[in-house]
């Protein structure tokens, strides 16, 4: 359908008819095997028949051998090979050549349309599913149309439907967050910021209420305006739970022109953060590594950083042998 979809857009009225056959192919169908069969029919009766007046009965069977023959060559094999191997080239000749042939065997077509109906179930299909373009992409790469690492990056566009949120976001233990109510000072002097956008809470560090640009805290500081609070410059946050898809998230936020959104459970707690750093991330299988990023993947930092914790408590608790 690509390349009849291409042909359609340069102008072809010859393109958009072949459409249409593609999308209703019991009339070309019918057309074709028709006068095939009509072909087949009449010309093996006519030269069995001549046969027999030239050479007796005694031949009868050699030559219906050697007719077979060249029904199965002639009209089978080496038109087959030179559609397979030509087909753009013959496309359109041979829709407008279809059409004729539809016009001359039109009530065989009726009703070869008519029969088909009958045992065509009436619930549509998709012509081509997901599994079968990633197929395509993996032959086009063992024949060196696509690369690897395009081959990568397709495949991994294709799947990002499949993808939910939980199985890419940054863990919330890992999350740097901010209060609200902090001014520009606290915010500059309480710790080294290593992300651009901060998501901000109120009372509860589980509950987000908004996010902050660090650029724009840090500017604030510099110049000497140090008691206007991260309130005040706080942003709206998009909020997904954890069973959303990738690929709706992405969509949102590309509508909404948005760097981060959080992932929240059933009650509203944070439970991560989704960027579009991560999307794209797992839309080339590749990971976006910054100078100043502490770990290269943050959900195995977050078990990390649980486990010590939980090592820290048991510690603590008298007998432990953690």
């Amino acid at each position: 359908m690509s390349f009849i979809s291409m042909k359609e857009n340069q102008g072809s009225k010859t393109a958009s008819l072949m459409k249409q056959y593609k999308n209703n192919v019991d009339r070309p169908v019918g057309a074709i095997l028709s006068l095939n069969t009509i072909a087949h029919t009449i010309g093996s009766a006519g030269v069995g028949a001549e046969s027999m007046k030239l050479f007796g009965e005694e031949y009868f069977g050699i030559i219906s051998a050697i007719l077979t023959l060249l029904i199965l060559v002639l009209s089978e094999i080496i038109p087959k090979t030179i559609g397979a191997s030509y087909w753009r080239s013959l496309a359109m000749t041979s829709t407008k050549i279809i059409r004729v042939l539809i016009f001359i065997t039109y009530p065989l077509v009726l009703l070869s349309e008519l029969i088909t109906k009958v045992f065509t179930p009436k619930n549509h299909q998709a012509s081509v599913s997901r599994e079968e373009v990633s197929a395509m992409v993996d032959v086009g790469t063992t024949e060196g149309i696509f690369r690897e690492s395009e081959s990568k990056i397709i495949k991994s566009c294709i799947r990002l439907a499949g993808v939910k949120a939980k199985e890419v976001m940054t863990p919330s233990i890992v999350v740097e967050s901010a209060n609200m109510n902090l001014t520009t000072k606290e915010f500059y002097e309480q710790k080294e910021w290593k992300f651009s956008r901060i998501p901000v809470y109120d009372n509860n560090k589980d509950i987000i209420v908004g996010y902050v640009l660090k650029d724009m805290v840090l500017k604030l500081v510099s110049d000497d305006e140090f008691q206007t609070r991260l309130s005040e410059l706080m942003r709206p946050i998009l909020s997904f739970n954890e069973d959303e898809s990738l690929y709706q998230i992405w969509e949102k936020m590309l509508e909404k022109r948005e760097h981060i959104s959080i992932i929240v459970d059933e009650y509203g707690c944070l439970r991560g953060v989704v960027s579009m750093e991560d999307v794209i991330e797992t839309m080339t299988g590749v990971e976006i590594v910054d100078e100043d990023d502490v770990a290269v993947d943050m959900q195995a930092l977050a078990k990390e950083k649980s486990r010590m914790m939980h090592q820290g408590v048991a510690s603590a608790i008298p007998g432990s042998k953690a």
